[in-house]
C-alpha cells in the first residue's frame, strides 16, 4: 500500500509540474485572487480520502491546534467559510452574554459577511464611517455608543490593521465586546501583536483568494473557554457534547458518553442538543489541505508584503491621479489586495478599470462600497452615526487589484506599465 501511495504522490507531482504556465504580458490574466498550492496539498487530500473518513476528525483537530499556535489564541474552531465564522462568533457572544437585540457598531464600508450576522441574529447595525486607511477609528466609534450598544464588529480592511488597541480601550470603558474580522488580515500585526488577538474572538476565511486556502473554509479563534464551547456546539447542530467524533473516539474522550441523564432517561450525550445550532463543518480532506497550506503561510505573507512595496513604489509617479490606503505607524499589514483610490476628477473609474481588464489586469470594486446603498439593505432596520463621506468616496472612486502570492515581479512590472499607458493619455 505504501509503495502504491508513493507512486500516486509522484504521479500527482509530475502532473502539476506539467501544468505550470509561463507569464505572457497582455495574454495571461493577472487575477485579483488565486489559490497557490502544489503536489503536497493534493497528496494530503488523496491520503485523507484513502482513510475513508469524510467528516471532520483527526486532521481537523490537528489543523485547529496548529492554527491556534499560529494566531496566538488558545482555541480555534474550524468551519466551512469565513461567513460562517462571523455568524458563529456573534451567535456565540449572543448566547454567552444572554443578549436580546441592541446595536452593534460596524463600518458601512464593508463586506456583507461582516454585517449579515448582525441582522440575522436580531441585532441592529449601527453604521459609522471609515478613514483613509479604510478602517473604522476610535473617533468615529465613540459618538455611536449609547445605552443600546452591545458590541463592535469590524474587519481590518484588506489586511490593513485598524487602531485596535484604542478601540479595545473604548470597548472596556463601555463594557462592549469586540469581534475582529481577520478574514483578509491573517498575519497582519498592530503594535507588534497579531491582529485577531485583541478582541474576545476573531474570524478568518480560507477562500481561494485569501492568505491560505482549504478550497473553502474559515475559523473562529478565542481565548475564552466558554465561548469556545458554545461556538463548537453551534457549529455541530447545537450538540451538547464537544468530544471528538471520529473513529478514534467511539465512547467519547470524556468516557461518559452513555451516562447523560435527561429526565428519567439515560441518553447518549452525543445526541443531546443544548442550543439551536447549525451544521457548519468543513470536510476532513479540507483540513488535510490546510495543514500543508499553514506550512507556507509565512512565505505567502512575505510575497504579499514584497508585492505591496513594489506596487507602492511603481505607482508613485501617478499620485496626482490615484492614492493607496494610508497605513498607521504601528501597523505591519499583509494586504489582501491593493486598493486604489481615485483622486483626480479627470480619472473615470469605469474607464480605467475597463482599460485594465482589457489589458488582462483583473479588477474588483471595494466589496459593497457603502452597504446602506446596496439593494438588500434598503429596508432593514439600521442606524447611521455621523456622515458616511469617506465611505461614499470609496463607493464611487475605489477599486482593487491582486497582489497575492501568485503574483510575481514580472507581472507587477507589466501592471505598472498598463497604468502608465493609461495616465499618459491624461497628462
Amino acid at each position: 500500500m505504501d509503495q502504491e501511495k508513493r507512486r500516486i504522490h509522484q504521479f500527482i507531482r509530475e502532473i502539476l509540474e506539467q501544468k505550470e504556465e509561463k507569464f505572457i504580458p497582455g495574454k495571461t490574466v493577472i487575477t485579483t485572487g488565486q489559490a497557490v498550492y502544489d503536489h503536497r496539498e493534493i497528496n494530503a487530500i488523496i491520503d485523507s480520502l484513502l482513510q475513508g473518513w469524510f467528516g471532520l476528525a483527526g486532521k481537523g483537530i490537528e489543523f485547529e491546534n496548529l492554527f491556534s499556535k499560529y494566531v496566538g489564541n488558545e482555541y480555534s474552531i474550524l468551519v466551512n467559510s469565513g461567513s460562517s465564522a462571523n455568524l458563529l462568533a456573534l451567535n456565540g457572544m449572543k448566547e454567552l452574554l444572554g443578549l436580546q437585540g441592541g446595536e452593534i457598531i460596524t463600518p458601512a464600508c464593508t463586506f456583507p459577511a461582516t454585517v449579515n450576522p448582525i441582522i440575522q441574529l436580531g441585532f441592529q447595525p449601527a453604521f459609522v464611517d471609515v478613514d483613509k486607511t479604510l478602517n473604522v477609528t476610535p473617533e468615529l466609534i465613540t459618538p455611536a455608543i449609547n445605552s443600546s450598544t452591545r458590541g463592535i464588529i469590524f474587519a481590518h480592511a484588506m489586511g490593513n490593521p485598524a487602531r485596535i488597541d484604542e478601540i479595545m480601550d473604548i470597548a472596556r470603558r463601555h463594557d462592549l465586546f469586540v469581534i475582529e474580522d481577520c478574514c483578509a488580515a491573517l498575519g497582519s500585526r498592530y503594535d507588534e501583536k497579531l491582529c485577531g488577538t485583541f478582541g474576545i474572538a476573531s474570524t478568518y476565511s480560507f477562500y481561494p483568494s485569501h492568505g491560505i486556502t482549504l478550497g473553502e473554509g474559515g475559523a473562529v479563534a478565542t481565548n475564552n473557554h466558554e465561548l469556545n464551547r458554545i461556538i463548537r456546539s453551534l457549529r455541530d447542530w447545537g450538540r451538547d457534547c464537544i468530544c471528538r467524533t471520529d473513529q478514534q473516539s467511539i465512547d467519547g474522550e470524556c468516557g461518559k458518553r452513555f451516562e447523560y441523564q435527561m429526565g428519567e432517561t439515560l441518553y447518549d450525550h452525543r445526541y443531546v442538543y443544548s442550543q439551536i445550532g447549525y451544521n457548519l463543518k468543513p470536510l476532513e480532506l479540507q483540513a488535510a489541505m490546510g495543514i500543508e497550506q499553514l506550512k507556507k503561510l509565512d512565505e505567502f505573507n512575505a510575497v504579499r508584503k514584497r508585492n505591496f512595496a513594489l506596487y507602492k513604489e511603481g505607482l508613485s509617479p501617478f499620485d496626482k491621479f490615484i492614492a493607496l490606503p494610508e497605513v498607521y505607524e504601528k501597523s505591519e499589514p499583509v494586504f489582501f489586495g491593493l486598493p486604489i483610490i481615485i483622486k483626480h476628477e479627470s480619472v473615470d473609474r469605469r474607464e480605467l478599470i475597463t482599460f485594465l481588464n482589457r489589458n488582462k489586469v483583473a479588477t474588483r470594486l471595494y466589496f459593497a462600497g457603502n452597504i446602506v446603498k446596496q439593494p438588500a439593505y434598503k429596508n432593514i432596520d439600521y442606524a447611521v452615526y455621523g456622515e458616511l463621506s469617506y465611505t461614499d468616496k470609496i463607493f464611487r472612486d475605489c477599486f482593487w487589484i491582486g497582489l497575492h502570492q501568485g503574483v510575481a515581479g514580472q507581472m507587477i512590472e507589466y501592471v505598472i506599465s498598463v497604468f502608465e499607458k493609461y495616465f499618459k493619455k491624461l497628462s
